[in-house]
């Protein structure tokens, strides 16, 4: 594979990437099987709205988000300085990532959605609470 200009990979970083998914991870797929149970109906990867939300509940215009801590920004102020390889790429895409799901949730709420997102490791920590947070949303939606 071919790399741009000044792009400093290994194998190891070149492999762990190549484990990334875009959709389907096993947070997305744990709380989408939990909201079913809980009677919830809805569309994964819903790419007819704004960011092809991961859990669109469109009964009640709920737009579900698992974001990955490092794709996202999480902490980004402390993440953004341990960056050690390739720091002016991933800094690009990383706040590029981040201005999206601005622009999307924005997008959303114009269109009478509710935007929620949840970090990808709350979810698989704390899988019960994310549950009922969509339950407390859908009650007022």
């Amino acid at each position: 594979m071919k790399h741009p200009k000044n792009y400093d990979t290994t194998a190891a970083t070149s492999k762990r990437m190549s484990h990334v998914h875009l959709k389907g991870g096993k947070a997305e797929v744990i709380l989408a099987k939990a909201l079913w149970h809980h009677g919830f109906r809805y569309h994964r990867n819903y790419k007819e709205l704004p960011g092809s939300p991961d859990i669109a509940i469109t009964g009640k215009k709920i737009a579900v988000f698992v974001d990955g801590e490092f794709w996202h920004g999480k902490d980004w102020p402390k993440r953004k300085q341990r960056l050690k390889r390739n720091r002016e790429y991933w800094i690009k895409k990383i706040e590029e990532n981040m201005a999206r799901d601005t622009r999307d949730d924005q997008q959303l709420r114009e269109q009478g959605w509710l935007p929620v997102h949840f970090w990808e490791k709350d979810v698989l920590k704390n899988l019960d609470y994310c549950v009922e947070l969509v339950i407390y949303f859908a009650k007022f939606r």
